[in-house]
């Protein structure tokens, strides 16, 4: 069923239907915070009252011209000063196929830094995700680059590629903060472990490395198992419950949300909105056979 997901979410004919279908644009709430950055910003306040700070994303990805990375870059501008003069505990996440990598490396890199130079004058901070591992590279080489001049930048490694322990014990040399998660993408396994079994135990070494050795760590998982491994090994170096956050997806496990700001733990939740959610929301459904059957309940519900 994930494969099915993640090649769906590749459809370009099944996104355009989808993203202008009034029953599929209420349903995908389950995952999205609403269209518009208003909307977002009444969910990141609610969040902050529960306790939970939030990382706003404004979703798009692969886009078509350097105006489109343009408008997608102020939009992001706009969420900054949005978030700083409403008072909201959070931050900035993006993909760099949005601020135009596909056609101009350069372009894209100015984008971004423009960003990363707003977060710190506001002392705040830009998270870089991680897209299919086409991107890594690419990726790793900006945010070293862009952390070069600014520390407000920080980035996303995925523990199912071979390559990420390297990746991570380079970025923890850098001092540059890392978001560790499985990873979203269909990847061949000459990149990947292609088994759960293995992408949880390289999960598991790399978040070890990171409480270890790195700059302020977010540990993105929704699987009780990397959740409770973690805090035992934690606690096991005696590390305060402030030293790191975990971070989960809007809309996913609320009841084990609760359970670990009931805790003490630092829970961060990335929220995304935009009219642009369609692939977002296939690799949600992908990742998760639950979730497909909660959207089923709701389109028959009255």
């Amino acid at each position: 069923m994930r494969s099915l997901f993640l090649f769906l979410s590749h459809q370009k004919w099944l996104r355009r239907w989808l993203e202008t279908s009034s029953l599929a644009r209420r349903l995908s709430t389950r995952f999205v915070a609403g269209e518009t950055l208003e909307e977002a910003l009444a969910v990141s306040r609610r969040l902050n009252a529960e306790g939970i700070t939030v990382t706003l994303d404004h979703l798009g990805e692969s886009v078509t011209s350097l105006q489109e990375a343009a408008e997608a870059r102020d939009v992001y501008l706009r969420t900054q000063t949005a978030i700083r003069e409403g008072g909201i505990r959070g931050n900035v996440s993006l993909k760099l196929t949005q601020f135009g990598l596909d056609l101009s490396a350069a372009e894209c890199r100015t984008n971004v830094a423009q960003l990363v130079r707003r977060a710190a004058e506001m002392q705040s901070f830009v998270r870089v995700d991680m897209e299919s591992s086409e991107y890594a590279g690419r990726t790793l080489e900006l945010v070293r680059d862009l952390h070069r001049q600014c520390a407000a930048v920080g980035i996303v490694i995925q523990a199912y590629l071979y390559r990420s322990k390297a990746d991570i014990e380079d970025l923890c040399a850098r001092k540059i903060r890392v978001r560790l998660c499985k990873g979203a993408y269909l990847e061949p396994a000459s990149v990947a472990f292609p088994e759960k079994t293995a992408v949880d135990r390289n999960f598991v070494e790399l978040m070890k490395i990171l409480l270890e050795r790195g700059e302020y760590p977010a540990i993105a998982t929704h699987d009780e198992k990397m959740i409770e491994a973690t805090k035992a090994f934690a606690a096991s170096r005696n590390l305060p419950r402030d030293a790191f956050e975990f971070q989960m997806l809007y809309g996913i496990r609320r009841d084990l949300q609760r359970k670990l700001v009931a805790e003490g733990y630092r829970l961060r939740l990335y929220v995304p909105f935009g009219k642009a959610w369609y692939p977002y929301y296939m690799r949600r459904l992908a990742e998760r056979p639950a979730n497909v059957f909660f959207i089923l309940r709701n389109l028959f519900r009255q």
